[in-house]
């Protein structure tokens, strides 16, 4: 693993809401994690591998995007694209989580065929990382006829995700013992919320919510289709469901969402998400959007909505990364305000809603890409490479015309 430093920060947003900036201007990252958050010394930059000079830009953690439509490899079978999560690494997502792997082409529905496809993908991503992305593999689909021996196989094999929502069953309301089991076996289970998305899935409204209690309600404001606005409140109030807001869905009702978490002092159990690749398409750029819809549509400031797509999210899939600070996973995007924007620096032209620049993502440390990414604008600023042992230019590529 490779030392490397980012120097010269004019901002650092931490993930934490309650204290959304770090002070100093530079990060030190080694095997791995970041070591030191705050003013480097010179010792630190002259034994560093690689070191950056941001220039005055702001670092935020690497995004986490909590569903995404994975199969394996880096294919979708919904929209037939090759490449898809390298290049949500040039979106700023350094992780993604599974949303179950429901779009494999003649998935398995019977018991031990579920368990079998969970462990396949789980392992498969364990060893596999797109363009630098660690990538959360490996889902147990909920289907009628798994058993407590079936979930704990699974939790033994490293799984520890679970999807309802996609199984045959007559009612959502007979999801509750499955979703206990699947809790009992220590997986965090996740659940379609919403109207029907493809075949097989069933609406699943707040009274279903409030019946299985699942850890993670997906796409609370709709995965297209949102549930019922009378729903929202007694979700809110009555359990500590988490809440996660798509960019598939319907942001009336993720704005309408997030004041109401924000009113009942539940806006840690907010977090963010594209629910993507699915019919509405594939998107790198859908983690920014969503971050800069929920800031200049809303009363919030950028930072706390970053921390939705980053902090939150890592405290609720209980994650090592998605904070800035030391001990973490060195997972770190930095952005610039893109050229010809009306505002002076990346949170600014956020929350006038305009897409930052992202000019470098490092994941475990390790610089992916330096000087733009294939899918933002170009920054107003120029990033440079102070050092650089590691013999690699770090040229992202460019889309040519």
């Amino acid at each position: 693993m490779y030392k490397t430093a980012i120097i010269n920060l004019g901002e650092i947003v931490s993930g934490n809401w309650r204290k959304p900036f770090k002070k100093g201007d530079g990060i030190l990252m080694n095997k791995g994690l970041i070591k030191k958050v705050g003013t480097l010394s010179r010792n630190d930059i002259e034994k560093s591998d690689f070191v950056l000079d941001a220039n005055g830009m702001t670092a935020i953690p690497g995004l986490i995007d909590s569903q995404v439509h994975i199969a394996f490899g880096d294919y979708t079978p919904r929209q037939r694209a090759i490449g898809f999560l390298e290049s949500y690494l040039h979106g700023g997502v350094t992780t993604s989580i599974t949303a179950s792997e429901v779009h494999v082409p003649g998935r398995p529905k019977d018991p031990d065929g579920v368990v079998a496809l969970a462990v396949a993908a789980k392992k498969s991503f364990d060893n596999y990382s797109p363009g630098g992305m660690r990538v959360h593999g490996g889902a147990v689909i909920i289907e009628p006829g798994l058993t407590q021996k079936h979930f704990n196989y699974a939790a033994e094999k490293g799984v520890w995700l679970a999807k309802a929502g996609f199984g045959k069953f007559k009612s959502a309301f007979e999801y509750k013992p499955y979703v206990k089991m699947a809790q009992k076996a220590g997986m965090i289970v996740n659940v379609h919320t919403g109207g029907a998305s493809i075949p097989d899935s069933s609406p699943i409204n707040g009274d279903h919510l409030l019946d299985m209690m699942p850890d993670v309600s997906f796409h609370v404001n709709g995965g297209p289709v949102a549930m019922p606005d009378k729903d929202f409140p007694k979700v809110i109030n009555q359990s500590n469901i988490a809440l996660q807001i798509c960019q598939a869905g319907n942001i009336r009702t993720a704005l309408m969402c997030l004041d109401l978490a924000v009113g009942a002092k539940a806006f840690d159990r907010i977090i963010l998400a594209t629910d993507t690749p699915t019919g509405t398409g594939v998107m790198p750029l859908g983690m920014i959007k969503t971050i800069c819809e929920m800031s200049c549509l809303s009363s919030y400031p950028p930072e706390m909505i970053i921390s939705a797509a980053t902090g939150n999210n890592s405290v609720i899939y209980k994650l090592n990364n998605g904070f800035i600070e030391r001990g973490k996973d060195a997972d770190i995007v930095i952005l610039d305000t893109a050229l010809g924007c009306s505002k002076k620096d990346a949170l600014s032209s956020i929350k006038n809603g305009d897409y930052p620049a992202i000019t470098a993502v490092f994941t475990q440390g390790i610089p992916r890409f330096i000087g733009r990414s294939r899918n933002t604008p170009p920054p107003t600023k120029k990033i440079k490479v102070y050092r650089n042992k590691i013999l690699n230019p770090f040229d992202p590529g460019r889309h040519t015309i």
